[in-house]
């Protein structure tokens, strides 16, 4: 009883990235990942984690990305020119500016932190990696040929 310790399971440590994009490096297109993905640098696309992954993205205060970002969990402290999506968790520095949709479960929003746009919570019901699909037509024929 005293002395044993229980065997937990290991958790991602917050500091481990498998991903650095340096400040002297500019990728254009998307990016898909699994993991860590820290960000220094420039990306001209959509960053999109692996769906089912508990992947992270951070955007350091010298970092941009211009597209939409797709993660579980996003800490931004730099510049975003689209959407974001966090599924999980995101965090905004006080250096993080977006300009685009943000949408989010559970939001920290530092002091200085900006958003230019709508910020919409989302509920555990509601897909967030599915906003890609059209939406459904109604089932109500219209009415056609009918003047007033």
């Amino acid at each position: 009883m005293l002395g044993k310790k229980k065997k937990q399971k290991p958790r991602r440590s917050v500091g481990h990235f498998d991903t650095l994009i340096s400040s002297r490096t500019t990728i254009e297109g998307d990016v898909r990942f699994s993991g860590g993905l820290h960000v220094d640098g420039k990306i001209k696309g959509r960053v999109l984690a692996e769906e089912g992954s508990d992947a992270v993205v951070r955007l350091s205060e010298v970092g941009e990305i211009s597209g939409d970002i797709t993660a579980p969990h996003i800490i931004i402290n730099g510049k975003v020119n689209g959407d974001v999506r966090a599924t999980s968790h995101l965090e905004l520095a006080e250096n993080a500016a977006i300009n685009g949709n943000v949408y989010y479960r559970l939001i920290e929003m530092a002091m200085g932190a900006s958003v230019n746009g709508n910020l919409v919570r989302q509920d555990e019901t509601s897909g967030l990696l599915t906003h890609d699909k059209e939406p459904e037509q109604s089932a109500e024929p219209e009415d056609e040929g009918k003047s007033e």
